[in-house]
């Protein structure tokens, strides 16, 4: 491994562990505190602990006069911040012990180096070859509560993994009030923090404000990770841009309640976390059990945001994503959900299908309406049984008809949930998430299913395992369209029920990978009402993940804009669909739907057979030009060049190949304006020597990328186009 390298300096007490660029520095002091030293640029040796700014007058004040203790550890920039004992700044993690005492301090054990890269015990993790991990024990004696602290890293990523595991060696149970999985100190620099908000059909709009004094959170108590908030921050330089400044950035490898914070204390420092939102969260953990926190995924850049989403969407790619997605062409497929909604039989499945295969379409996606009575979004819910008075002859026979045009057959699924009006909730209205006494509010005229509840997750897997037994089903698209309210389960004792949501998230990953153990060729798309549960947890099962109900191109644009700043672009579901746009109503032309909808997993939304003759011959060349730029698009490295978010008028974006052999550049017009010129937009990540033809014309790298690349200005609104660039041989 030779440029991933972590190191123990028994003379300094310093951990240190080295990336490819980066360094990450830790150190024991007063012999049992862990303190956080430096996160940055690579450094050469071990001789950090001056960087604390402690000198030995103020450190010996614990011991010459122990009543400063307090004030010692309020100032003292702890790896992993406890509650209660005089740290008054946001803290890492809580408990308390069977009597309701709280207060944590946690003293250095030991520690471990590790070739290669523990798994967590049902959470989804980063994997493969070539990794490291630093464990540092840390433990209270007196609760008898001990904490692992992880760190892996990759060779060839500068990304840190964190993690903790939480072991309780004592003979009582203790009650783990907060566990956060992450967090740094960043100094006295002023800084600026980035976060994604939003709500249902305009997901993670980029926010940026300036860190000032006090606590900047963002979270979420809904049980998923939200359309609301998203669980990533980066804490960047003032100034920082795409190309230049510091970026500190975490994204939270989990699909539940998060919280992640920055936080500016009395003196300037600033603290920044990230882990399971303690809102909500009480976990009962018995004598000799452990909890294990989810990763978080730390990435620094010294070089802006454009850096910092190249190291994310290059560990995604090579080590959260199943390998056998990964980088496999993913089927162009037509979903029938926009197109017929609730209202289909047989026969207009198959016509849509038939119509579809023509254009070269290779998937059909049967979305919801097709099981029990459900035609309409009031019922049916947990009734996995085919309608076959919409369906006549059964799935099978579809399946096989549409095969038989030589497309697969893909279908949509919404496990975890129940109707009301349903045969299941007649039989089991206990299995509903729920209070006793309250009526329980619905949302989409629908309640969760209490996965708390092992007889309810075995019937969740049966019901959907079941139906995949039955035809030759290649794909499921898994949605979960409501947050969680009445909070409450039959099967758990009084002091687990702040257990639920978490317990909750554990099986359905559990379902998730059970499915894929049985069905290890199905191709899984998760969804979420849209996108409100797009997060690395979800990426490790699915290789892609629906990003909105929201399929107009312009609004795309922003949405997939802020999507690609963490998540590669062949992780990004988007489709081609109808205009005047369902959601918003607004009217662009064909081409900019398919351009827009290339940056991401591609596909069409829509009744095939009803669009305008000119837009459906437009399909055959936009599958084939699409096919043309996969692999770029799944492997390549993406620049952001210009959005239409801050001028109001263009928007563009780069890829390029990781030999820079080519790359594409995609210019889309949002608005024209009158009497302007032609745009001048500089490239970026070209091979700076070299030279690049496109469109019979040779160009310069260096001149692209500090002078431009000159884009004639289209004529009207809404107008896209796909400029391809190829390296010149010698």
């Amino acid at each position: 491994m030779e440029n991933v390298m972590i190191v123990f300096d028994g003379k300094e007490n310093i951990f240190k562990i080295d990336t490819e660029n980066n360094s990450y520095v830790m150190g024991i002091i007063d012999e049992k505190y862990l303190v956080h030293i430096y996160y940055g640029k690579k450094l050469s040796g071990t001789h950090l602990a001056y960087l604390l700014d402690m000198d030995q007058e103020y450190l010996n004040d614990i011991h010459i006069n122990y009543g400063e203790k307090s004030s010692f550890l309020d100032r003292l920039p702890m790896e992993y911040p406890t509650a209660g004992m005089g740290d008054f700044r946001q803290s890492c993690i809580e408990a308390a012990d069977t009597i309701g005492k709280t207060g944590v301090e946690l003293f250095y054990d030991s520690y471990k180096i590790i070739v290669g890269k523990p798994a967590l015990d049902g959470l989804p993790a980063t994997f493969g070859d070539g990794a490291q991990t630093l464990c540092i024990t840390l433990k209270d004696d007196v609760l008898k509560l001990e904490v692992e602290l992880r760190y892996s890293v990759f060779e060839g990523n500068d990304a840190v993994i964190r993690s903790a595991v939480i072991t309780n060696y004592g003979d009582k149970p203790l009650y783990i009030e907060k566990v956060l999985s992450a967090c740094l100190e960043l100094g006295y620099e002023p800084h600026d923090y980035i976060t994604l908000h939003g709500s249902w059909a305009r997901e993670r709009r980029i926010d940026r404000q300036r860190v000032g004094f006090g606590c900047h959170s963002v979270e979420s108590s809904r049980g998923i990770s939200s359309h609301q908030e998203h669980p990533f921050m980066a804490v960047v330089s003032e100034g920082a841009t795409q190309e230049t400044g510091d970026v500190y950035a975490m994204n939270f490898v989990y699909s539940g309640n998060f919280v992640s914070f920055v936080e500016k204390a009395q003196f300037g420092t600033q603290r920044f976390g990230m882990g399971i939102n303690p809102n909500g969260f009480c976990w009962k953990l018995e004598a000799g059990e452990s909890f294990a926190a989810p990763e978080v995924v730390t990435v620094y850049s010294d070089a802006g945001l454009d850096k910092m989403t190249s190291t994310f969407h290059d560990l995604y790619r090579e080590h959260l994503i199943r390998k056998s997605w990964v980088y496999s062409e993913r089927p162009v497929l037509i979903n029938n959900w926009e197109g017929t909604y609730f209202d289909f039989d047989e026969k207009k499945i198959f016509d849509i299908a038939k119509e579809a295969s023509k254009h070269g379409i290779e998937m059909l996606v049967l979305d919801d309406g097709w099981f029990g009575k459900r035609n309409d979004d009031r019922t049916s819910l947990g009734d996995w049984v085919v309608n076959e008075d919409k369906l006549k002859g059964g799935l099978r026979k579809l399946v096989n008809n549409i095969n038989s045009l030589g497309m697969k057959f893909g279908i949509w699924f919404e496990p975890e949930m129940i109707s009301p009006e349903s045969e299941l909730y007649k039989k089991h209205p206990d299995w509903a998430v729920h209070i006793e006494g309250r009526e329980p509010g619905q949302v989409r005229n629908q309640l969760i299913l209490d996965l708390s509840n092992r007889e309810v997750v075995e019937y969740v897997y049966e019901s959907v395992a079941r139906i995949l037994r039955s035809a030759n089903i290649e794909y499921v698209k898994w949605d979960m369209n409501r947050p969680f309210t009445d909070v409450g389960s039959n099967v758990l004792d009084a002091d687990r029920q702040g257990e639920i949501m978490h317990r909750h998230t554990l099986a359905v990953y559990e379902l998730q990978g059970r499915l894929l153990k049985e069905f290890p060729y199905l191709l899984l798309e998760n969804c979420s009402s849209g996108g409100a549960r797009f997060d690395p947890g979800m990426l490790y099962f699915s290789p892609q993940i629906w990003c909105s109900d929201d399929t107009d191109a312009i609004e795309r644009l922003a949405i997939q804009e802020s999507t690609a700043l963490m998540y590669p672009l062949s992780v990004i579901g988007a489709h081609v669909s109808d205009c005047p746009n369902h959601t918003v109503g607004r009217v662009t032309p064909f081409e900019t739907r398919g351009v827009i909808a290339m940056a991401g997993t591609f596909g069409y939304e829509l009744d095939v057979t009803k669009i305008p003759e000119k837009d459906r011959n437009m399909i055959a060349s936009q599958v084939e030009t699409y096919k043309k730029y996969c692999p770029l698009i799944q492997t390549g490295d993406y620049y952001r060049i210009a959005s239409y978010q801050s001028n109001h008028y263009f928007d563009c974006y780069e890829i390029v190949s990781k030999d820079k052999s080519e790359a594409i550049v995609v210019f889309v017009q949002v608005l024209a304006q009158p009497n302007m010129h032609s745009r001048c937009v500089k490239l970026k990540g070209l091979d700076f020597s070299a030279k690049y033809e496109t469109d019979g014309k040779v160009y310069d790298a260096d001149a692209l990328m500090n002078g431009g690349f000159i884009i004639k200005r289209p004529w009207g609104d809404f107008k896209a186009e796909i400029i391809h660039l190829q390296k010149c041989r010698d």
